[in-house]
């Protein structure tokens, strides 16, 4: 993904320090239930969509410009999954990140999906039983989407992984 201009005037304050960020995941559901992903340019590996606010703008928002931006299909988010915090990353260029993920379920309403963008490798729609290797970052947050609610925090109330249909055993 590439760095926002905001977080590159930061940065030439604060080097590789630690940055606290929010970030925005969006679980995309077609009308056959499939899941939207994407193959991250930078990491080479399927993945939910997401992405990073711009100042003022608010989570939904969010995951609409950046599911439209990554793979031109247009949604609808419909609620809030899970809120966590992330453990502290660091990039190959020794920039240190920590993120509070807002995961929204999204509903597909329009578009066709494509690679719109140089984040992407390839985008496409995929049956819950038939789910390219994700790590658990993705798998979690599609297993929450999947869940009728309510909202999932973090060690509040810590419940087993839920078993979704079709992700059994992934």
């Amino acid at each position: 993904m590439p760095t926002p201009d905001f977080i590159r005037d930061i940065r030439t304050s604060i080097g590789h320090r630690l940055l606290w960020l929010p970030g925005v995941t969006a679980v995309v559901f077609d009308d056959a239930d499939r899941v939207l992903l994407g193959k991250r340019a930078d990491t080479g590996g399927w993945s939910v969509i997401g992405g990073i606010p711009e100042p003022g703008e608010q989570p939904a928002e969010t995951a609409v410009r950046e599911v439209y931006e990554e793979t031109a299909v247009r949604v609808v988010p419909e609620r809030v999954v899970l809120v966590e915090s992330e453990v502290p990353i660091r990039y190959p260029n020794g920039d240190m990140c920590q993120f509070m993920d807002v995961t929204l379920r999204c509903r597909a309403i329009g578009g066709e999906a494509k690679v719109n963008d140089d984040e992407s490798l390839e985008v496409g729609w995929f049956a819950l039983d038939a789910l390219p290797e994700l790590d658990d970052y993705a798998l979690t947050r599609i297993k929450r989407a999947l869940e009728p609610g309510p909202t999932w925090f973090h060690g509040m109330g810590e419940q087993p992984e839920p078993e979704a249909p079709g992700l059994a055993g992934a």
